[in-house]
């Protein structure tokens, strides 16, 4: 069955046509109402107005349900339309909490052993493209829910980067299984018609109390003084509806309606002044009013029960042990004269246009039932992790005309060159907790997941990073709200071109618009790239620290040796490899779509092939003639370079400056494998011969730049192959890779070689005797399965052995690409020391089947949940799945945030394309 069968399998199931209705993301209605809040505004930078830059500090967690947030909203299991002008979410209270749970939980960075963590066990259970149905699962306490036990647990308070994270679970709150499971669904009737229904489940033994408060608010846009932000409204219709108006962006009225409560709730989200001493709210209910209500058991002094901007649903229960409570809304444009007559049969109808849906995805994937929860569980983690996200730099260094302006320090730090940077929209996050902000390198392994279910918000969220309000005049793309000025890994081209390839794969789709326009901004990085991260001009380049953090010795952002310093990158030099390929690969499409038929006339795209072509040559002759491989041990390492002057002893026989190789070997060294591509053919005649005589012409004159065998255009075939990394030189790479001693775990490969681990033979990175600031001999790194026992980059940066999904896909596609041009003439012996030699195709195969290994059901236990009995073995918790930010790198736990399903969303397209 050929998969533009698929593609129109997909498109007559009933998501499939309301996904495809309409061409333009930002328009399709359908897709209006989503998951789109937060689950964590405090704390982040955007609400940041202090002089030290100290976001976890300025807006802490004891504040959220006092304080109006200026760029976002959050909450749990919460929806929002587009613009977040109107929010939806869960509030809960179980009678012993001394707040009430209406935002998740978690350490902030300066507290917590490995940095920022949630302390909140949920699960995105289901979720349809369109958001037509959605399931979300919240595990709460009946105890009280142990926020000082979590924040100030001797573990945590001393730090000590040995023990493993405190968690939720371990805190013993869960006992007895005197918790309550909080189901919240979706289902759309029509893009502005919806059916919510809350069901709570009593796991206890025993009878217990349990608050439910559906809320609606208004984010907050009319505290600050902009022009032209007037208060909108919630208003009482009766005891069972509310209305909500606003003139925002033409909003109009929403209605909520609930089948049966106690009564409803009202106050305004605006912060609580005199809880901070911070002036006088003049009488005005305030943010924390409903909370304060029902924690003092009817302190009415900061409630309405008539109107307001924030307004709640007053739902209590007393649930039986194995028993469950449910509440129903239903939120519309209109009232509908019978709320609840239709509501089950939406509920139900929505859930099988799902299930239809997926059935379509995995049709002839020959997953099992198990790897089909996996993925769709996978698919679900991300589309919930879509989030809007405003942050307007110039604005938000200026500050607000109604509220204190920061202080001037501010306009020279954070940020402060990106004044153009206008964010505005529905992006995918890499979590909503600990990552509710992009990042660039991140969101472009999202949408190569997304292509599978929803490609028009793929190229959406591509289109979107290199539009000028995100772009930076000078061409690059900014990295993550902490600071955008730091470099991440170039892969939006890659991204790019493996979408367009999808789509038109999948769906029968030729985009080449979205890939013109996208195309054209990516020259601009390309051009940043080569013009600020190559300081030497010799096609070698100094990325930074590339999101790979601790990975490397130094801190690769901030070399803090003296004098003056450059480090060349392995990885920064292979991600350019790459970036130049699939340039290579979008200028050849692009060509043959723009040849004039019958001309032998080439074309400007044409041009721009030959380029990236003779750009790759160069990067390849450079990174393999200079300072980078070493062939004692058959690696690629980065080259170190300093004044002779900042090293101890004579140094009267050394040139000037000293390089030496940092020969610590990580996925660093493994990364330039990566950048391969084969052209057929076909390809390369580009609709003329051109291209193809320019290609023959550069193999006939330079021999220098192809003596590295880093080119062979086949006679037979006549398709030419591309490779940063010789033959030869592939083979010794890829005998490390495959040795369970170095890279190879049994669930995937380490981010850095077991070589390095404390209990082996000591293995000491080459060192040279600099005056480091004091040190005399550069920091010695050791392999760390889990979390990374140094303090680099904040101490939530685990580069030093856990497996890590993007760069594990990224070997996975090499390793096939590699094994198609090669086919079975070339085979490696898998695992090292073994008698069984296997074609680069089939250990691509072997090491996929080892990540999905991490998640999927063996001998009763999922390896991701390590020694947590009760995921492994409880009914009601052993088939939700976490898709967690790195993975241990012996046993294949989960490690990190805990729903980082962003890029380990990739073991979705492991699935569906092994």
């Amino acid at each position: 069955m050929t998969n533009e069968i698929v593609g129109a399998r997909i498109r007559k199931t009933a998501e499939g046509q309301r996904l495809f209705s309409e061409s333009s993301v930002k328009m399709n209605p359908w897709r209006k109402w989503g998951p789109y809040t937060s689950e964590r505004q405090w704390g982040t930078v955007r609400e940041d107005y202090s002089a030290d830059g100290a976001a976890w500090e300025f807006f802490p967690h004891d504040h959220a349900r006092s304080r109006a947030y200026r760029w976002g909203e959050d909450g749990i299991g919460g929806i929002c339309d587009n613009h977040q002008i109107l929010c939806f979410a869960l509030a809960l209270w179980n009678g012993n909490d001394a707040i009430l749970k209406e935002r998740l939980f978690g350490l902030t960075g300066n507290e917590g052993n490995h940095g920022e963590d949630v302390k909140e066990i949920y699960h995105y259970v289901d979720s349809t493209p369109t958001h037509s149905y959605m399931k979300y699962l919240y595990r709460y306490t009946q105890r009280a829910f142990p926020y000082s036990q979590l924040k100030y647990d001797w573990r945590n308070v001393q730090k000590d980067r040995n023990a493993y994270e405190y968690e939720l679970i371990d805190t013993g709150a869960f006992d007895g299984d005197a918790y309550f499971d909080v189901e919240v669904e979706y289902a759309k009737a029509s893009w502005e018609d919806m059916v919510i229904r809350i069901s709570a489940f009593n796991r206890g033994a025993s009878k217990a109390s349990l608050t439910l408060l559906p809320t609606l608010w208004f984010r907050n846009l009319w505290s600050w003084g902009i022009d032209g932000k007037s208060e909108p409204s919630i208003e009482k219709v009766d005891d069972t509806c509310i209305k909500a108006h606003s003139d925002e962006r033409q909003f109009g009225d929403m209605y909520l309606c609930v089948d049966g409560a106690k009564e409803v709730l009202f106050c305004n989200n605006e912060t609580n002044l005199e809880r901070f001493n911070w002036g006088s709210n003049g009488g005005r209910p305030k943010k924390d009013g409903i909370n304060d209500y029902i924690v003092s058991r009817g302190a009415i002094q900061n409630i309405d029960h008539q109107r307001g901007t924030k307004a709640a649903f007053y739902c209590e229960f007393e649930v039986d042990a194995n028993s469950s409570a449910t509440v129903t809304l239903r939120f519309s444009k209109s009232k509908p004269a019978n709320p609840f007559g239709d509501a089950a049969e939406i509920l139900t109808s929505r859930q099988k246009d799902a299930d239809s849906f997926y059935e379509q995805i995995f049709l002839d994937k020959n997953l099992n039932a198990d790897e089909t929860r996996i993925a769709r569980q996978a698919f679900a983690g991300m589309l919930w992790s879509k989030q809007f996200y405003h942050y307007i730099v110039e604005d938000w260094l200026n500050g607000d005309p109604g509220t204190p302006r920061p202080p001037e320090s501010r306009k020279g730090g954070r940020n402060a060159g990106w004044k153009t940077t206008h964010n505005e929209d529905i992006i995918s996050m890499p979590d909503k907790w600990e990552y509710p902000w992009y990042a660039t390198w991140d969101l472009a392994f999202h949408t190569i997941t997304f292509a599978h279910i929803d490609p028009d918000f793929a190229k959406h969220q591509l289109r979107l990073f290199t539009c000028e309000w995100y772009l930076h005049p000078n061409g690059q793309l900014p990295a993550y709200e902490w600071n955008f000025n730091d470099v991440n890994p170039p892969v939006h081209a890659f991204a790019t071109w493996r979408v367009f390839e999808m789509e038109r794969d999948l769906y029968g789709v030729a985009d080449h618009t979205f890939l013109t326009r996208v195309y054209s901004k990516l020259l601009l990085y390309f051009t940043w790239w080569t013009n600020r991260k190559d300081a030497e001009g010799n096609n070698l380049f100094e990325g930074g620290f590339l999101g790979l953090d601790n990975i490397s010795a130094l801190d690769r952002s901030n070399l803090n040796l003296k004098g003056n310093v450059c480090l060349e990158q392995s990885d920064g030099t292979a991600w350019m490899g790459i970036f130049c390929l699939n340039m290579l690969k979008i200028s050849i499409e692009l060509g043959k779509a723009n040849a004039i038929p019958g001309s032998t006339r080439g074309n400007t795209y044409a041009d721009m092939a030959y380029k990236f072509f003779q750009h790759f040559l160069l990067i390849a002759n450079a990174f393999n003639e200079l300072q980078l491989w070493d062939e004692a041990d058959g690696f690629y390492y980065d080259s170190l370079r300093v004044p002779k002057s900042t090293v101890a002893g004579d140094t009267s026989w050394l040139p000037d400056p000293v390089s030496f190789r940092m020969k610590l070997r990580s996925m660093v060294g493994l990364l330039p494998i990566a950048a391969t591509e084969k052209i057929p053919k076909s390809d390369l005649q580009m609709g003329s011969t051109d291209f193809k005589d320019r290609v023959d012409w550069f193999v006939r004159n330079r021999p220098d730049l192809t003596k590295n065998r880093n080119i062979h255009l086949d006679t037979q075939n006549g398709d030419l192959y591309l490779s940063l990394v010789s033959p030869e030189r592939l083979k010794r790479i890829l005998d490390r890779m495959v040795d369970p001693e170095e890279f190879l775990s049994d669930f995937g490969l380490r981010s850095l070689s077991r070589i390095h681990a404390p209990d082996k033979f000591p293995y000491r990175m080459e060192r040279a005797l600099l005056t480091n600031t004091g040190n005399t001999i550069l920091p010695e790194v050791k392999y760390c399965p889990a979390e990374s026992d140094t303090g680099m980059f904040g101490g939530n940066s685990n580069w030093r052995g856990p497996i890590w999904m993007p760069v594990n896909y990224l070997m996975v596609d090499a390793l096939k690409k590699h094994g198609a041009h090669y086919s079975s003439s070339f085979t490696v012996a898998f695992p090292k020391g073994s008698d069984n030699a296997h074609s680069l195709q089939m250990i691509a195969s072997q090491i996929s089947r080892r990540l999905v290994s991490i998640f999927a059901v063996k001998d009763g236990k999922r390896p991701v949940y390590g020694g947590t009995d009760r995921y492994q073995s409880d009914p009601h918790w052993k088939d939700y799945i976490l898709f967690y930010e790195y993975f241990h790198g012996d046993n294949g736990a989960g490690v990190g945030a805990s729903h980082q399903t962003g890029w380990t969303g990739l073991i979705a397209n492991l699935l569906l394309e092994k």
